[in-house]
């Protein structure tokens, strides 16, 4: 071991930490920090025991991941918010800024598809009517039509 504990590890900035070490400290698994690896997400290195280290400036990344997993934004999503930020060093304030305002985009888009679809849940609850044909929900203008007579999402 190299004499810093845990706690001396993840405080310094320029220190990197062991897989077991971020999984402690993020709540995520070693096997999600894996797979985020591999997905392109996050990045480590290797120390002279060939034992995974991660740079301190994962940990915030890590963060994001965990909070857009929690409210159901896809992983590619992710991907596509960190595209311009990069991996190899700790990102500058102005590329947290760019992927901010990207990032903030896309929620709001989200956002409002939500809302529309909660609205429409709402006239269909109320409605009651189950009509294939009018339902706005599950058949916009009625283009299951197109595919023939009878059943269609069956």
């Amino acid at each position: 071991m190299d004499g810093l504990d845990r706690a001396d590890r993840l405080a310094g900035a320029a220190v990197d930490a062991l897989v077991g070490e971020v999984s402690a400290r993020t709540g995520a698994a070693v096997s999600a920090l894996r797979f985020y690896e591999e997905f392109g997400l996050i990045a480590s290195g290797r120390d002279g025991r060939n034992r995974r280290r991660y740079p301190r400036h994962m940990l915030r990344r890590i963060a994001l991941i965990s909070v857009a997993k929690r409210i159901g934004i896809p992983l590619e999503d992710l991907r596509a918010a960190f595209a311009d930020v990069p991996l190899d060093r700790p990102p500058s304030h102005q590329e947290w800024q760019r992927a901010s305002r990207g990032w903030k985009l896309r929620l709001e888009e989200r956002r409002l598809t939500i809302e529309r679809l909660e609205a429409e849940l709402t006239g269909c609850i109320g409605c009651g009517c189950l009509s294939m044909k009018a339902c706005a929900l599950l058949n916009p203008g009625d283009a299951l039509a197109e595919d023939g007579t009878g059943p269609r999402r069956l």
